[in-house]
């Protein structure tokens, strides 16, 4: 009797915390997929995967790869800015060949 209250008390907690129905419902997508995929398990890793709660590294990450894409657009438009400035001091194409 015992066992069978300890997985009473179990099956309450999956439910509580969503565990149930989140693998129900991937479940379900998975019954509904109209090409099945080779690997089962693959596919409720994808699942799974994608409906956790994200790894606080991965926001870190995300947060860097913005501030790495600012920088890379400012050091593009400086580059841009210093080119212009370049162009003025250099001859003209045809001046050069000429020489």
């Amino acid at each position: 009797m015992a066992a069978d209250s300890k997985r009473e008390q179990f099956r309450r907690y999956l439910e509580k915390s969503g565990v149930l129905d989140t693998l129900t419902k991937v479940l379900v997508a998975l019954y509904e997929e109209p090409e099945k995929p080779n690997s089962a398990l693959d596919f409720l890793k994808h699942h799974l995967g994608a409906s956790a709660p994200e790894n606080p590294e991965i926001e870190i990450l995300r947060l860097e790869v913005a501030e790495m894409k600012e920088k890379y657009e400012a050091v593009l438009e400086e580059n841009e800015k210093l080119k212009t400035k370049l162009a003025q001091y250099e001859p003209p194409q045809d001046e050069k060949h000429g020489e």
